[in-house]
């Protein structure tokens, strides 16, 4: 499971522990948000206004002290895979949050995964923490043998299929994660996205910018 964490000074304290939390449930959006609103006490929830800082974050605490797990995998007889991932900053640089979909060969939904990444963070970079995420979640959970990235990202594409040194400050740990996380997968080649492209990862990268958003708490 995907473990490496942001420097803090990039996340507030609120958002910061969000993070552990999707950390704790394998950065299963829903499982997280769902385990989250059932904490906040009376009927607010993770992104209702009259939620506190104050509730959020003893909601948040009290889940981390919790015996957090993930959900089930589900099964998967096959070993090709698809990966939609995808990046999403307001302000390019500004609040960004990260989000990949794990899909079949077939293209059944395995996993929808997000988290935030920055509150000054630009759009290339919350795209590599995406696909780095995505890899790990991948091969934490499968074995696979065969894999298509799905990007809109052609800074990233560049980078990680066209074995160029990363543009971006600050992705070296991330570039290297998915330098050594394709080396494991024997056939893997990417598509690459335009604007129109439906891409699921998109909901969820705008949800981990919801998160890094968030006050100091």
């Amino acid at each position: 499971m995907t473990d490496d964490q942001l420097p803090t000074e990039h996340l507030s304290p609120l958002a910061r522990l969000v993070d552990e939390v999707l950390a704790g449930v394998g950065y299963e959006m829903a499982a997280a948000t769902d385990a989250i609103n059932d904490a906040v006490p009376g009927h607010g929830g993770l992104f209702d206004p009259d939620t506190s800082a104050d509730e959020l974050r003893g909601a948040l605490e009290r889940l981390l002290a919790s015996d957090l797990s993930p959900p089930p995998v589900p099964e998967q007889s096959g070993d090709a895979f698809v990966l939609y991932v995808d990046g999403s900053s307001r302000g390019n640089p500004g609040p960004a949050g990260a989000g990949a979909v794990i899909l079949t060969g077939g293209e059944d939904q395995l996993a929808r995964l997000g988290r935030p990444v920055g509150s000054r963070t630009g759009n290339n970079t919350a795209e590599y923490v995406a696909l780095q995420l995505g890899l790990s979640e991948l091969l934490t959970r499968y074995d696979p043998h065969s894999l298509e990235v799905r990007i809109d990202s052609m800074t990233v594409i560049r980078d990680v299929w066209g074995d160029e040194d990363p543009t971006e400050p600050d992705v070296a740990p991330y570039s290297e994660a998915v330098a050594t996380a394709l080396s494991s997968i024997p056939d893997h080649r990417y598509t690459h996205l335009a604007d129109s492209d439906p891409n699921p990862a998109d909901a969820l990268a705008t949800v981990g910018a919801d998160i890094a958003a968030f006050g100091p708490g």
